[in-house]
């Protein structure tokens, strides 16, 4: 069987890819948008790649075309699908249909963290030797891959993504998967795109949670307002709660400032358990998505003490406070912060942990929330952490990035030109110094960019 995915280089419909090549389907796909690290993945497996739409991608003709919730009417080879009436589906349905038949699905939803929480997910039942499959919308490096089929009996853990599910089907993607365990680690506005408000997707939120059968479990991250609102529409499977307030279940404690030794206390009845994770990673967000994912990986069997265990050899997934390169003691680290909130944990995180040396911030607001400039008027705190801030104004912005730079809590600039930033860069940065890339999308390279303009001026 040949099938064919539109929009093949989305972290979904790449892990797609994979997990229909191995059950030994002939895979292709196109996309207008082939970049790292899942262009990489997709040709590493042997996946034809086509750059650009068109009805000649579609020769010969496929038995199925998965189409991305990124297309919409109007592309050419949407178009196509349409015209010569072949069959086509939408990704998550496509996995509901194709994977997850008869396993136990654990689906981990949130505005922010789902990557890592999954990717922890995944590797916490992978250490207890229980093989898992997992779909996650990056690459976790202790794996290697965005996505695998894993034993048929293990648990497969998915990325719930709250996003619509395709042009003909406004649905969120999470409503196909009807998980046994979903963690719910947080709430609040994003996708303005296609979401009015909040309470928009606090009602989707409320349609997985509708979902999860009476013998599962949700775990809800506490001190979530919006999370609360969704369970009093109506709630009909157990519910524990993670966090750090004393009635939760499970909690952190956190014995360092950057979080990266915290302690993790779950509760069962009139009994108390607890053990210490000393790990790589930082910002009590992070130690949040490690307790939910605890909770999780212990909802299928693996014990507290060999989980926190596990969580010492965990390496952040790709694009997620990921150390790119070092050179001359000048640090340059991508992650995928696009959100206001996003970008303060991870500054917050990364400042605790940078006792030395400076915190380069540099941010391109890409993401269809930031293109609309629904949340512009937050962005200027949320570089509080840093110690300077460098904005690239990426192309279809239409709003001035001018009154963050004036309202900035640190020295701010703005940048409309790649290689003109690379240079401001390396003019400033002086060993200890740690660049911090955030963005959703490519940023025009200049992970590689920075790395090779640092090495001629410092190496």
């Amino acid at each position: 069987m040949h099938l064919h995915i539109l929009g093949i280089c989305g972290t979904f419909m790449g892990s797609l890819a994979l997990l229909a090549r191995d059950l030994g389907l002939t895979v292709s796909g196109s996309d207008a948008n082939v970049y790292p690290p899942m262009s990489t993945q997709l040709e590493q497996a042997g996946i034809t790649l086509c750059e650009g739409y068109s009805a000649d991608n579609l020769v010969p003709r496929p038995d199925l075309v998965v189409i991305g919730n990124a297309l919409s009417r109007g592309n050419p080879e949407v178009e196509a699908v349409l015209d010569h009436d072949l069959a086509y589906v939408s990704g998550p349905q496509w996995l509901a249909e194709h994977v997850l038949p008869g396993r136990r699905v654990v689906a981990v939803a949130g505005t922010h963290g789902k990557t890592t929480t999954a990717s922890l997910t995944a590797w916490l039942l992978e250490s207890a030797g229980l093989a898992p499959g997992f779909l996650i919308g990056g690459v976790p490096r202790n794996f290697g891959v965005s996505a695998r089929l894993g034993d048929e009996t293990a648990p497969f853990v998915v990325e719930a993504d709250e996003y619509d599910t395709a042009f003909f089907d406004k649905r969120s993607k999470f409503v196909h998967y009807r998980p046994e365990i979903a963690v719910l680690g947080n709430l609040e506005f994003d996708h303005a795109d296609i979401f009015p408000d909040l309470a928009a997707i606090e009602r989707q939120f409320h349609h997985l949670v509708r979902t999860v059968p009476a013998r599962g479990r949700l775990l809800v991250a506490d001190q979530e307002p919006a999370l609360d609102r969704v369970l009093e529409m109506g709630c009909w499977t157990p519910v524990t709660r993670f966090g750090v307030e004393q009635t939760s279940a499970w909690r952190i404690d956190c014995e360092r400032e950057d979080a990266s030794r915290f302690r993790v206390i779950h509760t069962q009845g009139d009994t108390d358990e607890d053990a210490v994770v000393d790990w790589p990673l930082t910002g009590v967000h992070n130690a949040r998505n490690a307790l939910a994912a605890l909770a999780a990986a212990h909802g299928c069997g693996v014990d507290l003490a060999r989980g926190a265990a596990a969580l010492a050899r965990f390496e952040t997934p790709r694009r997620r406070q990921e150390l790119r390169g070092e050179i001359a003691g000048i640090q340059v680290i991508d992650d995928f912060a696009h959100h206001p909130t996003a970008i303060t944990s991870t500054l917050e995180g990364l400042r605790a942990a940078t006792p030395r040396g400076r915190l380069l911030a540099v941010i391109e607001p890409r993401s269809n929330t930031m293109r609309l400039g629904t949340l512009r008027d937050r962005l200027a705190a949320c570089v509080a952490a840093a110690d300077l801030a460098y904005w690239f104004q990426p192309p279809g912005l239409d709003w001035s990035l001018a009154p963050i730079l004036e309202a900035s809590p640190v020295p701010a600039v703005q940048f409309d030109d790649i290689d003109a930033l690379v240079t401001a860069l390396v003019d400033e940065a002086r060993p200890y110094d740690r660049i911090v890339v955030m963005s959703n999308g490519g940023f025009g390279g200049i992970h590689e960019k920075l790395l090779a303009a640092l090495e001629v001026a410092h190496g």
